[in-house]
């Protein structure tokens, strides 16, 4: 259990919680031993294929077999080390496995690897914020939670937590958050806006945050039907429809998020891993 302030959303969740970062499912009565027991013999048949590993982690975690997670987790990554969300999923496992370092250093560079693959993976950018807070960098730590929540779809399973995070810190440290929060909350749309794949340039940018909400949705919308409909044209683009079910989610759509989940997992299966990953970051269950 982290400290204090660092790990505020640990503390704020009932016993029976999933932490709000945990892969999607983690939180869910995976049936008992017996279900974990067919898990493993399905990933032990497929040496090659990490979802079973991932599906075997994710189980484990949610019965609290925290040692037995890291270890399936860290089976997934042999097979695919080149994916963040299972790096920052295994230093998750390995700080809640802790007994008495709030972030353990193996944990740590989990989430340095996690973040060296994918900068914007949310599990990592957390847990790296709290080591700036147990290293008494307050004020950095909750500006990092705030770009953090900037980044996050509206919605987010993290969301609640991440901004009673950042409300705590603040409380503790006299630091004043609430307009900080207002403000990241509130440039979400543009950031979306930024982080599109094929997206607009910078003075699109700027002119998308000199719009109404209204306009800036329209304008998103126009954007993510684009996307759309040049993946219905070249469905052989999974990484077009990560962004897509990216897009969906910081809009709020999870259905259109769902779909257009399955709909590149149909047209890239050897895509299917990452594509689930990628979902699976973003909450998506």
């Amino acid at each position: 259990m982290l400290a204090a302030g660092a790990a505020a959303f640990h503390l704020t969740r009932g016993p029976g919680d999933p932490p709000p970062f945990a892969d999607a499912g983690a939180g869910a009565d995976a049936g008992g031993a017996a279900s974990i027991e067919q898990l493993r013999t399905r990933a032990e048949a497929s040496p090659t294929d990490p979802a079973p590993w991932r599906e075997l982690a994710m189980a484990q975690f949610g019965q609290r077999q925290y040692a037995d997670a890291a270890a399936a987790y860290r089976r997934a990554i042999e097979i695919m080390p080149g994916d963040a969300s299972l790096w920052s999923a295994l230093g998750e496992t390995l700080v809640l496995s802790s007994a008495s370092d709030p972030l353990p250093a193996d944990a740590l560079a989990a989430f340095r690897q996690a973040v060296s693959i994918d900068p914007k993976d949310p599990r990592a950018r957390y847990f790296l914020a709290a080591r700036r807070d147990l290293d008494k960098d307050h004020e950095g730590a909750v500006a990092d939670w705030l770009a953090l929540l900037a980044d996050s779809p509206a919605g987010a399973p993290w969301e609640a937590d991440l901004v009673r995070t950042i409300e705590q810190v603040g409380q503790m440290h006299a630091i004043p958050v609430a307009p900080r929060i207002a403000a990241a909350q509130a440039a979400r749309p543009a950031a979306m806006i930024a982080g599109g794949q094929a997206g607009p340039g910078a003075a699109d940018v700027a002119a998308a945050s000199n719009m109404t909400a209204a306009q800036q949705r329209a304008m998103i919308d126009g954007m993510v039907a684009q996307l759309e409909q040049k993946l219905r044209q070249n469905p052989q683009d999974p990484a077009g429809w990560s962004m897509l079910v990216r897009s969906r989610m910081m809009l709020g759509d999870a259905a259109g998020a769902r779909a257009a989940l399955d709909a590149g997992i149909a047209a890239n299966p050897q895509a299917a891993a990452q594509l689930r990953s990628d979902a699976a970051t973003l909450g998506l269950r």
